[in-house]
């Protein structure tokens, strides 16, 4: 099961969120001389509370899909490495590296969205290379195997995220 499903839910809450914010900042109030100072205070208190812990939410859910993101380019740049494994192997490397790639993507997007992302996106940094086809096929093994542990571990935070 693809974890971009799981994404959904967490990137439809975000798009809400941050479609509340489009509508005018605020409407024009009448003056609150009969409000008690006492009443209005607390509500400045409790609307900086709140401005608070959205902001750490959001930097959290920032770092979460900062971190999701960073993972899947270096994965991507490590199944790069695996071209030529085999001509058996070539199409479903092919699709996996296009379903990170992608899965990637819809992450920076969605970071940019939330006005988020960093000046510019990650790098893989530099590839292993591998000798013999051996060590590709034993490297491919490593690398699809981690992959799918990031994968899992990446499973289970968005399902938590998801979670109502």
């Amino acid at each position: 099961m693809s974890p971009e499903p799981l994404l959904l839910p967490v990137l439809q809450l975000l798009l809400w969120h941050s479609a509340l914010w489009m509508v005018p900042e605020a409407t024009a109030l009448s003056p609150a001389s009969s409000l008690p100072r006492s009443f209005l205070l607390k509500c400045l208190e409790q609307v900086r509370k709140i401005q608070a812990d959205g902001a750490e939410l959001q930097e959290r859910l920032t770092g979460c899909l900062s971190q999701l993101h960073g993972g899947l380019v270096l994965y991507r740049g490590l199944l790069q490495a695996l071209a030529g494994i085999s001509p058996e192997l070539a199409p479903t490397l092919d699709i996996l590296q296009l379903d990170v790639t992608d899965l990637a993507t819809n992450i920076w997007l969605q970071m940019e969205d939330l006005r988020s992302a960093p000046a510019s996106q990650p790098t893989p940094g530099t590839a292993p290379t591998f000798a013999s086809a051996f060590q590709r096929r034993a490297g491919g093994v490593l690398v699809v195997s981690k992959l799918q542990s990031f994968l899992e571990l990446a499973y289970r935070v968005l399902r938590y995220l998801a979670e109502p």
